[in-house]
């Protein structure tokens, strides 16, 4: 049977009021969502502007059809982002989803930081400011050990009567200055190496700012570039030639700079979000 649904984002069936079983304990998660939503006098539109969450997600949970969630990790964050939506405490629904699924899942382990670099179809690019730094430090030694060359000659020629072995001496001292010189034009990591990445490749940092989330990374290839928990204060940089696929667990904990912009999306606490990036201005697909 096929449902027509009203221009406001709910079928005719979903305000219909409610008529509990009174022998059973309890409603249903879906139902118990449904409810809260009509008595907060909201459509199922509403709701979905408000977290983001499409509508026939929507549907399919107030049904108790969990299957278009993805698995048990987006269901509970579904559940959690849409329970806050219409006014209701999240725990008791989570805990009757973990009763009737299973239990609560086990978090993915992360997965090696270099996992990512070893999948990857292309190679990096070359690494210009490593280069840049190489040169600096040659030129400096070339400049060096001529002027430590042409002023140590003239000092042999004239301490070597009166002093004798004094000009090892001198010879010593001006190689160590020279060689403790190449270590201050190297730079310190941090994340202004995002903005030097190559312009003809996408670039993701994705940071968990204010708490943990799970995270999934795919390239343009759908090849699998990270899927694990990323802990509080830890980030993870993806790279690809034309495209990156996210999915974020819990995107109000992330905070995400592509191609070296920040971007600035109000992400909801416990939001399930799916994002693409492409090379160019920072723009989500």
């Amino acid at each position: 049977m096929s449902i027509v649904n009203s221009p406001d984002g709910n079928s005719p069936e979903d305000e219909r009021p409610f008529e509990d079983d009174p022998t059973a304990d309890r409603l249903s998660i879906g139902r118990a969502l449904q409810k809260a939503r009509i008595e907060a006098h909201l459509t199922v539109d509403d709701v979905s502007n408000a977290t983001r969450v499409r509508i026939t997600i929507i549907h399919a949970i107030e049904q108790n059809d969990f299957a278009p969630c993805g698995g048990d990790v987006y269901a509970r964050g579904h559940i959690r982002t849409l329970a806050r939506a219409v006014r209701l405490d999240p725990a008791p629904l989570l805990a009757q989803y973990d009763a009737e699924h299973g239990g609560r899942p086990a978090p993915t382990p992360a997965a090696p930081l270099f996992e990512a670099e070893r999948i990857r179809p292309e190679r990096r690019g070359p690494n210009w400011t490593a280069a840049m730094v190489a040169a600096i430090v040659a030129v400096i030694g070339f400049v060096g050990f001529t002027m430590v060359k042409g002023g140590g000659a003239g000092d042999d020629s004239k301490t070597q009567v009166a002093e004798g072995s004094t000009p090892i001496t001198k010879k010593s001292a001006a190689p160590s200055a020279t060689a403790t010189k190449p270590a201050d034009p190297k730079p310190e990591p941090s994340d202004s190496a995002i903005a030097a990445a190559p312009q003809d490749k996408v670039t993701v940092q994705v940071s968990a700012a204010d708490g943990r989330s799970w995270i999934s990374a795919k390239d343009h290839n759908g090849r699998m570039l990270f899927d694990g928990l990323l802990k509080q204060g830890e980030s993870k940089t993806f790279q690809d030639s034309s495209k990156i696929n996210l999915i974020l667990g819990d995107a109000g904990a992330i905070q995400l700079f592509v191609n070296g912009k920040k971007i600035e999306d109000q992400f909801q606490p416990g939001a399930v979000e799916r994002l693409t990036y492409t090379k160019g201005d920072p723009q989500v697909g």
